[in-house]
């Protein structure tokens, strides 16, 4: 969740341009209004925070604003803080720590001071704010058990370093930000600038495929969590990202991000929701 988004421009993203389901009909009908709610304040958070007009200190104030409107329920009324109020309402009403909405501001926040990272375990811990939460909130909202959030976090994690590797060249280009661990390439012989060029450097391309082999080893851990979900329609669409996370890693390794941006064509997609929802129906 963090392409540049831009409120009311054409490239403002919404759930049908995210890689994985967003709100699919595998959530229960009474549990979709919730995830929607959280959906829309992560996507109004991004859009602060990835605001290219706005300086770092304003887009701050912003943040903490609509943390304090999710945490306290200040603003009652003020527009820009409509989705933090229902947001607050739903976690309330089902119960579910306010952490996973507060956790997603201070990622949003760092990314206002911050727009490198030196080592794969700096990194994770960005992941373990800006991504980790989302598979918490599910979880919770569900009623699952609490030590499940290893496995979740994993996949949730794997699923943003997969986005990073996705958009590192517009990231660099649009925002000055690079997720690529800066240990790993200066030890190759690179610089975060590699990625604007029109094809990555033999160099690159081993940074890049470091953070693919790490980012499988994320993915092994996640491929527990459906078995372990008491929830039978979430075992499922747990089972369908993984699948779909597996499938990007393989793109991104046979393709290259820098010339191109690396999808799943439909058809993939299609056969990688199928073949999920059956495993996750049958191992759950």
């Amino acid at each position: 969740m963090k392409t540049k988004v831009v409120p009311g421009k054409k490239n403002s993203k919404g759930a049908k341009d995210e890689n994985f389901p967003v709100g699919s009909f595998l959530i229960a009908r009474k549990l979709r209004p919730a995830v929607v709610a959280y959906y829309n304040f992560a996507r109004a958070i991004d859009d602060i925070a990835d605001d290219p007009d706005a300086p770092p200190e304003q887009k701050i104030t912003d943040l903490q604003t609509m943390d304090e409107a999710l945490l306290e329920g200040s603003g009652e009324g003020r527009a820009e803080l409509q989705t933090a109020h229902i947001l607050r309402r739903t976690m309330l009403e089902k119960g579910i720590d306010f952490a996973h909405g507060s956790d997603l501001i201070i990622a949003f926040v760092q990314d206002c001071k911050k727009s490198r990272y030196k080592t794969w375990a700096e990194l994770m811990g960005y992941c373990m704010n800006s991504a980790s939460p989302v598979g918490r909130f599910l979880l919770e909202l569900h009623g699952e058990d609490r030590s499940h959030f290893r496995q979740s976090d994993a996949l949730c994690n794997a699923l943003q370093v997969i986005n990073h590797l996705q958009d590192c060249k517009q990231d660099l280009q649009d925002l000055d930000r690079s997720y690529l661990p800066s240990i790993w390439l200066r030890a190759a012989g690179e610089t975060p600038q590699g990625v604007t060029a029109d094809a990555a450097s033999p160099a690159l391309r081993a940074v890049i495929d470091k953070c693919l082999s790490a980012t499988r080893d994320l993915l092994e851990e996640a491929k527990l969590l459906p078995g372990l979900l008491y929830s039978r329609r979430l075992a499922m669409e747990s089972a369908i990202i993984i699948d779909i996370a597996y499938k990007l890693v393989e793109e991104l390794e046979k393709r290259d991000p820098i010339a191109e941006r690396v999808e799943l064509s439909k058809k993939q997609y299609m056969v990688s929701t199928a073949k999920g929802a059956w495993s996750g129906f049958w191992h759950r």
